[in-house]
């Protein structure tokens, strides 16, 4: 696995000048951006990269937002914690953050690798996940045992073969990508293309490309890693249905038959905000949503080259 500035970009100028020019510049309460074909314009190349956990930490359950003194203490304090590597392996560091955390030593990589973000989201919520008001995913209680057990036995080694290993240690699938996407340790990066009758993302982790039909066609009957997508527009907002995922994947205990419903809308010519809502009777007790940040960026994406065999 490798940093994404270790490698060639792979979107090239001919990609990027497909994206096209929005037909409205937006400023204070000017028309949302448009296509040339009318439709909301989301398209760019995007971070998401935040301090903001996907849910909120049980230290701060009571508050589902932080003023700007604690916002400012606890991102200090959680920049401390994730940045253990370099604590003395012996003398550790005072616990820092939501989670006590006082030992140094090796970690995975060391800091130089890392490209998490050094800020919460800019209204300081403490958990990317909006709905329930907890900020916590409503797993059901047979999810959460066997969860427990399964991480018991790949901590413990306990895979037979390589296919018992997840499509993430085999750099096939990222948990960034999704989908849904979210903010991970590094590439949070991602690029939408629109063109009529179609929206491409392409995420920089793992290199993972979807091409989204926009109709009312229905949807297939072939199940794949990342779902089967329809797209479709209303108001300023891209919404996007996916279901038939694989068995092979998941997002945070989510099945087979889950429905995920994405939302796109493009909220100034910088930031597009993404949400969206997962459910599945399997392994939650009700439905639940989050809602994420796409900040514009300077491009290109670059390669993650981690790929099966390397």
């Amino acid at each position: 696995m490798t940093m994404r500035c270790l490698t060639a970009a792979v979107v090239t100028a001919t990609t990027l000048a497909l994206l096209p020019a929005p037909a409205v510049a937006q400023s204070g309460d000017a028309a949302p951006m448009r296509t040339a074909e009318g439709y909301p314009d989301i398209s760019g190349i995007f971070t998401f990269r935040t301090l903001t956990p996907l849910e909120r930490p049980l230290a701060l359950a009571d508050k589902d937002a932080l003023s700007d003194e604690e916002a400012a203490a606890w991102e200090a304090s959680e920049r401390t914690r994730l940045n253990r590597d370099l604590f003395d392996p012996e003398s550790g560091a005072p616990s820092a953050g939501y989670q006590s955390r006082a030992e140094g030593g090796v970690l995975s990589y060391n800091e130089f690798w890392y490209e998490r973000g050094i800020e919460l989201t800019s209204d300081k919520r403490t958990s990317l996940v909006v709905n329930p008001p907890s900020g916590r995913i409503p797993y059901t209680e047979d999810f959460r045992q066997e969860n427990t057990i399964r991480r018991l036995n790949l901590r413990n080694g306990f895979a037979d073969h390589y296919t018992d290993r997840s499509l993430g240690d085999r750099c096939m699938m990222g948990s960034n990508a999704g989908p849904p996407m979210r903010p991970g340790s590094y590439n949070n990066n991602t690029l939408i293309l629109q063109a009529p009758g179609v929206v491409t993302i392409l995420n920089e982790h793992i290199h993972n490309t979807r091409v989204i039909p926009v109709t009312d066609r229905a949807h297939g009957d072939i199940r794949q890693w990342s779902g089967d997508s329809r797209g479709r527009y209303e108001g300023n907002s891209l919404v996007v249905e996916t279901k038939n995922f694989s068995r092979a994947t998941n997002f945070t205990g989510s099945s087979k038959d889950t429905i995920l419903v994405e939302r796109f809308t493009r909220l100034d010519p910088d930031t597009v905000m993404y949400e969206f809502t997962i459910e599945d009777p399997n392994n939650y007790t009700r439905a639940w949503s989050a809602a994420i940040p796409f900040r514009r960026t300077d491009g290109p994406l670059f390669e993650y080259a981690c790929h099966e065999g390397n």
